[in-house]
């Protein structure tokens, strides 16, 4: 009754407020009932301005403060919650929201001018995921949430759902926890202790029997291809990992080969060796043998280790020089149908023959033009269709590009995009004249070989009541207005959501987002993972920017950015971010920041909003006046579709070190390793020393710069040459020396590559000429807020936001 009087409309569980509460009302005698503020405070600030909120909202003139970086690199903002419900609350590695703190109203989030979102990474590796098995999966009766955290027990036989409201039964069998094996505590189960949990789901979430897992190769061997020497590899990477791919018993494999025709693979259990079947009808493409050429992987095991071994050998004098891609993914999919499962393509040029072939539509001359880029959306609407077709049989396809020609990679990406599939591409590719790539090929391809996968997934993205989704960035393809289907689902790709605020939240003091991801693994398993996150609503425009994410916001103003410049034009998407950051900041000062003083102000949750929009208008996909190989400002544009946060900020603005000076102190001990914690230098060259050795962590490729002046006793212990003009001019390598030095740099860049799926080549330069021509390109002209650039950029946004 005192917790009516004091808010009326406040959602809290009572298990929040036992202590409070009593505490509140039984010492009342010995005190003043308590105010909102101090009561919020209590509850672990449902409201009010606590410590982070107040540095939050620090304001910082962006035309004077030289380090805007913090020391390490930066974490997601903590929301405004209670002790117990951030303990509960989903990773942000997991699921974020672009605002920490929800606004009340579409209004107060207009006025904000920050985009509302979330950026989620469903499929994750973690080290510790709760199996819940139970006959019973404990869901709301009106919106089918899952119970999860966030949902208030009214007692023991009911709870209220947290997304529409709506009172539920507890079932008997919820009863009993797996966990204490103990009765009554229904509050205590797993699934409502852990923002995250993964279901063993029944034969309710099935459509057909779990389907085993299926792959199917499909390669390219024309003189291309020949010429680019990947097929060699790839055999050996298979064959080496045949035994690690992700089944059971059940694996099935096949393999398709193309050139101007198509070659099948008989690989039925019982022959001496593989045999080809060759159809050269493309414009009506068949099957040959319907039992043959998907086998048991158990059972063929030697047929398929004879065929990788001497496939390389047996294109290897090969003249043909066209490529019928289109036909080959015709087959693919008939081949597929009657299962679904993953079909891996590799491809080395521009498909040449039949449906889906394609005409070079890049002028290498408007390679750097400002004025516009053409040709940035697909040539044909075949790959599109063909991937819807393959979505709907549950097959998801995988793009593996290896080229060093333009191949149309905007109508290439299609069959990937809408079928749930990825995209990988490596331009200038050949297996002697760039063995960086070749490196990089073979050890993607390891994790891609090996990595965890699920089957006939589809996701569905729950909200609190009064918020809406409206737009889904990512590979899939939309079932309905909040259901994805991916056929494949991996643990490297991300999505992004765009949402609005379509009724008041004044009701709520809490908003909360759950995805589900239903989905077959590898082992035949029907599974359902569920990620809820939650994070309070407010109605000051102040407690809005304090909990601003920026780095989300810059993630998912990006993936605007990219459907912005297919559908309208480059110069819109980039006239769009920069307005993004005029739009906000304006707001900011017009309504939150009472400073008069000259310059830009900013609150410090946004001081980096300008210097990450500066380093997007730089990157490859959204960049102008570089000269930008088309297919390569598209895969650009892919990766901000697919990659999670993590990985796309360090593509956006890399991470600079400097290595030469590092030291044990707050080093992390990790297995008997000390790994060096090294501050973070600005991207900026006026913050280079030819006296030192700088690191340059660009998510994919590692750049190690070496002054000229730099410490002899660093070149020698680190890379094994007595001094800087005994260096080789290409290392790709650290040695591994016995030198204390060696260990902890080595350590520092191991901890560095473990928290990324996919590994990152290393460039060690010099600092010579021909170093700045690379370098110097990615460092200043590129990535930079070297002062010039920056500080331009910075003036230019306050002129507009005078105007």
């Amino acid at each position: 009754a005192c917790w009516e009087l004091v808010h009326p409309t406040w959602e809290i569980r009572a298990s929040d407020l036992t202590g409070e509460l009593i505490y509140y009302c039984f010492s009342s005698a010995l005190q003043p009932f308590p105010s909102l503020s101090q009561l919020s405070a209590a509850l672990g600030g449902l409201s009010g301005v606590p410590e982070l909120e107040v540095e939050a909202l620090r304001p910082v003139n962006l035309l004077q403060e030289r380090n805007l970086l913090p020391p390490r690199p930066l974490q997601a903002p903590e929301p405004n919650l209670s002790a117990e419900l951030k303990k509960a609350n989903c990773s942000p590695q997991t699921f974020r929201c672009t605002l920490t703190s929800i606004p009340q109203t579409q209004a107060l989030l207009n006025k904000a001018r920050l985009p509302l979102g979330l950026l989620l990474h469903p499929f994750r590796d973690l080290q510790q995921l709760p199996v819940i098995t139970s006959n019973t999966i404990v869901r709301c009766r009106s919106c089918r949430t899952y119970i999860n955290p966030f949902v208030s027990f009214l007692d023991q036989r009911r709870w209220k759902c947290n997304l529409c409201y709506r009172v539920n039964d507890v079932p008997d069998e919820f009863m009993y926890n797996p966990v204490t094996r103990s009765y009554g505590e229904p509050h205590k189960r797993p699934e409502v202790q852990n923002s995250t949990v993964e279901f063993i789901a029944s034969s309710d979430y099935m459509l057909r029997p779990p389907q085993p897992a299926v792959y199917l190769f499909v390669l390219d061997v024309s003189h291309n291809a020949v010429e680019a020497g990947y097929l060699k590899h790839f055999c050996e990477s298979l064959l080496d990992n045949l035994d690690k791919l992700p089944g059971d018993s059940r694996i099935r494999v096949g393999f398709l080969t193309f050139d101007s025709t198509i070659h099948f693979y008989n690989l039925q259990e019982g022959l001496s060796q593989p045999q080809m079947l060759v159809v050269s009808d493309i414009d009506d493409v068949f099957i040959p043998s319907h039992d043959s050429l998907m086998v048991n992987l158990k059972e063929s095991k030697e047929l398929v280790k004879d065929l990788l071994t001497s496939l390389p050998a047996m294109f290897s004098q090969s003249r043909e020089t066209h490529s019928a891609l289109g036909p080959a993914l015709q087959a693919a999919y008939k081949l597929m149908s009657p299962t679904g499962g993953r079909v891996s393509v590799f491809q080395t040029q521009l498909p040449t023959l039949g449906a889906g072939l394609l005409q070079s539509r890049e002028d290498p001359n408007q390679r750097s033009s400002t004025k516009g880029v053409q040709h940035l959306g697909p040539a044909t609407d075949f790959y599109k269709k063909l991937a819807l077709d393959c979505s709907g049989q549950q097959i998801g396809v995988d793009l593996f590009l290896l080229s060093s020609q333009y191949a149309d990679l905007a109508s290439l990406a299609c069959i990937s995009k809408y079928s749930a599939g990825s995209i990988y591409y490596y331009p200038s590719f050949h297996h002697v004249h760039n063995t960086a790539q070749l490196e990089k090929f073979q050890k993607d391809l390891e994790r891609y070989l090996t990595r965890k996968i699920g089957f006939e997934a589809v996701m569905r993205i729950r909200c609190t009541k009064g918020l809406s989704i409206h737009t889904f960035h990512g590979n899939f393809f939309v079932r309905s207005t909040d259901l994805l289907s991916l056929a494949n689902v991996n643990p490297d790709s991300a999505f992004a959501v765009q949402m609005s605020i379509e009724d008041s939240l004044a009701d709520s003091s809490l908003a909360c987002f759950q995805a589900a991801l239903l989905y077959t693994s590898s082992k035949g398993k029907r599974r359902i993972r569920v990620h809820t996150l939650c994070l309070p609503v407010v109605n000051q425009l102040s407690d809005v920017y304090a909990g601003a994410d920026v780095q989300a916001i810059t993630c998912l103003l990006a993936n605007m950015a990219i459907d912005r410049s297919i559908s309208s034009s480059l110069s819109d998407a980039r006239d769009a971010l920069v307005n993004a950051v005029v739009d906000s900041l304006s707001a900011y000062k017009n309504t939150v920041s009472s400073l008069q003083q000259s310059g830009l102000i900013a609150p410090a949750s946004l001081r980096l909003f300008p210097l990450y929009v500066l380093a997007l208008l730089k990157q490859k996909a959204l960049r102008t006046g570089t000269s930008t190989r088309l297919d390569e400002r598209v895969f650009a544009m892919c990766e901000f579709k697919t990659q999670p946060l993590q990985q796309l900020m360090r593509l956006v603005h890399p991470d600079l070190y400097r290595l030469d000076t590092l030291s044990d102190q707050g080093a992390l001990h990790l297995n008997d390793m000390v790994v060096p914690q090294l501050p973070l230098v600005h991207l900026s060259a006026e913050r280079l020393s030819r006296d030192g050795a700088f690191l340059m962590d660009c998510g994919n490729v590692f750049y190690l710069w070496i002054g000229k002046c730099c410490n002899d006793m660093f070149i020698r212990d680190v890379l094994g040459c007595p001094n800087y003009a005994a260096m080789p001019p290409n290392m790709t390598h650290i040695p591994e020396l016995e030198t204390p030095l060696s260990e902890r740099v080595r350590a520092f860049l191991d901890w560095l590559q473990d928290d990324r799926a996919f590994c990152s080549t290393l460039h060690v330069i010099k600092d010579d000429a021909s170093a700045k021509s690379t370098f110097f390109q990615h460092l200043v002209e590129d990535r930079s807020e070297a002062a010039s650039s920056y500080y331009e950029f910075i003036q230019h946004i306050q002129q507009q936001m005078s105007k």
